[in-house]
């Protein structure tokens, strides 16, 4: 599977719902698999596991 950006919609507590930039599915991760500075409105990049900011 390759890489996936995701755009952070909403931070609920300690979780975060992520939109999949391509195909505009939702996702639920929580906020401790996340980069320390993740925002509502962050892009993300998903890729071999981890989660960075783009």
């Amino acid at each position: 599977m390759g890489p996936i950006t995701y755009k952070v919609t909403r931070i609920d507590g300690d979780y975060a719902h992520l939109m999949n930039v391509e195909t505009g599915e939702d996702l639920l991760v929580a906020m401790a698999l996340l980069p320390e500075e993740t925002d509502e409105g962050m892009t993300l990049l998903w890729e071999n596991f981890t989660y960075t900011v783009i």
